[in-house]
């Protein structure tokens, strides 16, 4: 149990080492050595706990970004009879996390998504996985809003949907290099307007 419970450990403190190499340099910029020397391990004890280099950032990708994409942007929404206060939430706590984070490069899933596309087919199955389901939750939530009467029945929940995950890519990506603070407050105001235009005057 002990022994098990180290190993666990190691891996977690591997993972989010790697996770930091490559959201900063790249996945094909870092090397298998330049994760060895920063964790201080030898090339045994990495391929002991993974059999290569993809398989080493697929684990990442399970326990690191699915589950924080989901504990942040997903979890939260799920089951609300009113969704629209909720999602505006997510974003923008998302958004702070982001605007006091010094080493933010963008939105880890869509930077991983522009670097593996037509490189690498089962890494972009894990990643476009995971955008899927982000967005099949928010579609699930608006279409509950419009059921509980919260969320106007004319609204396209899909094209929301589609427009809430690419704005909130866009402006993560802006606030990199942009001033973050200033940023995430306009365009949180904007999507208070628009959730506000998606509302059912009647219980709005």
């Amino acid at each position: 149990m002990e022994k098990s419970l180290k190993r666990m450990a190691t891996m977690h403190k591997m993972q989010v080492t790697g996770l930091e190499l490559f959201y900063r340099k790249g996945y094909y910029n870092t090397s298998v050595d330049e994760i060895l020397k920063e964790l201080s391990l030898s090339k045994g004890a990495f391929y002991y706990h993974f059999k290569s280099k993809e398989d080493f950032f697929i684990s990442i990708l399970q326990q690191l970004v699915v589950r924080k994409i989901y504990s942040m942007l997903i979890e939260p929404i799920e089951g609300h009879d009113n969704p629209l206060d909720l999602i505006s939430s997510c974003l923008d706590e998302s958004l702070q996390t982001a605007e006091h984070n010094e080493n933010d490069h963008g939105f880890v899933l869509s930077n991983f998504i522009t670097e593996f596309n037509g490189k690498n087919p089962e890494i972009m199955k894990y990643l476009n996985d995971t955008l899927k389901i982000w967005e099949v939750n928010l579609v699930s939530a608006l279409q509950r809003g419009k059921f509980n009467g919260f969320v106007d029945r004319h609204v396209d929940c899909e094209g929301a949907a589609s427009y809430i995950i690419s704005s909130y890519i866009g402006i993560r990506t802006m606030m990199v290099e942009g001033s973050a603070t200033a940023l995430r407050y306009r365009y949180m105001q904007q999507v208070k307007f628009f959730f506000r235009a998606m509302a059912n005057k009647q219980t709005a």
